[in-house]
């Protein structure tokens, strides 16, 4: 019976997962580190008051995602800026599951290798949980966003959350994904094994 698991899960479920706890010397396999969540969010910026400019960014969100994002308000009124409790400052999506694996697979072999001059993502954006915060400064890396139809560019930033129990063991989970860091975090983390890109010319099975 073919599985309708995103390939990535089967991938980290066949593959990944055992080489990650002979590499980290985890000898339950449950206890293997995972991502368990991604939080895709925008920030409407100095467009606070833009309504287009928030409609674009909730459109991007929505075509790269799968998923209709959320706004969120501001907790507070800060008189210099001009912003009131309760007025939209962003929009923000978060995934699980089949969606988050196959987004996952987007991020790693579509729209990171798009980005101009790519050499890597940096290890230094692990906090100490082994969570991973990636800023993209444009939206067109992805391929749901076509550039002649996009009249302002804005940003966005992509939020992993893993159960890793320090940066090294978040480091070693995105390597074995797919993730490319220009500079290990410590000695020898640079050193790990990366796993072969999927074909995303593949017939999905």
């Amino acid at each position: 019976m073919k599985s309708n698991a995103p390939r990535l899960l089967e991938k980290y479920r066949k593959e990944i997962a055992p080489n990650l706890a002979k590499i980290l010397d985890v000898k339950n396999i449950n206890a293997v580190p995972k991502v368990t969540e991604i939080v895709i969010n925008s920030s409407f910026g100095n467009g606070i008051k833009d309504s287009k400019l928030q409609e674009a960014t909730v459109s991007t969100l929505t075509r790269i995602s799968g998923q209709k994002p959320i706004l969120t308000k501001a907790g507070k009124s800060i008189s210099a800026f001009k912003i009131r409790e309760g007025m939209a400052i962003g929009a923000m999506v978060t995934l699980r599951g089949k969606r988050m694996y196959e987004f996952l697979d987007k991020l790693i072999n579509v729209a990171l290798p798009r980005i101009r001059d790519f050499r890597g993502v940096s290890a230094k954006a692990f906090d100490k949980q082994g969570n991973y915060t990636l800023g993209f400064k444009e939206h067109l890396a992805f391929p749901e966003i076509a550039s002649d139809e996009v009249e302002r560019i804005h940003g966005l930033e992509i939020n992993l959350i893993t159960t890793a129990k320090d940066a090294k063991a978040g480091q070693a989970l995105l390597s074995a994904m797919g993730f490319q860091f220009r500079e290990g975090i410590e000695k020898g983390a640079d050193e790990i094994k990366k796993p072969k890109k999927l074909d995303l010319k593949k017939k999905k099975e």
